[in-house]
């Protein structure tokens, strides 16, 4: 048997999942109705879903330590957008919703524009627009 190469759900373990829920709230994200207030917030993206569970929670249930480490984490998450005159804008909401300014909107050696915002908890997404990696009409990345 092989495994299915397709992300489903991207689950984060937070600090405070109230402060994370608005977080996400704020940028505009629709939030599930299986959400469940105090226990587990799930958003809907255009190809996947984010889920948001305490912490602890979360290390318990994958059988992990449940010590937060300091620095980098080892991974990143990313939103691409249509142009490059977008990516300053999404950062700058990020911001006003709670988030960080970790980079600004940078031209990149590979010809697109990125920046970087940390989400309540850390956690650092990327914003950036890539001209190789078209949006389709539905919202939808494609990497070739």
């Amino acid at each position: 048997m092989s495994v299915p190469a397709r992300l489903g759900i991207v689950t984060l373990g937070v600090t405070d999942l109230a402060v994370s829920t608005a977080f996400y709230e704020a940028l505009g994200w629709e939030r599930c109705s299986s959400t469940q207030p105090g226990v587990i917030a799930w958003f809907r993206t255009a190809d996947t879903h984010l889920g948001l569970f305490p912490f602890h929670e979360l290390a318990a249930d994958a059988n992990l330590p449940g010590e937060r480490g300091t620095g980098f984490g080892g991974i990143t998450l990313a939103i691409n957008v249509d142009g490059a005159d977008e990516v300053e804008p999404a950062l700058a909401a990020a911001v006003d919703a709670g988030g960080k300014l970790l980079k600004p909107a940078t031209q990149t050696e590979w010809g697109g524009t990125s920046g970087y915002v940390a989400d309540p908890d850390g956690y650092p997404w990327e914003i950036a627009h890539n001209p190789f990696f078209p949006i389709d009409d539905e919202g939808r990345l494609h990497i070739p």
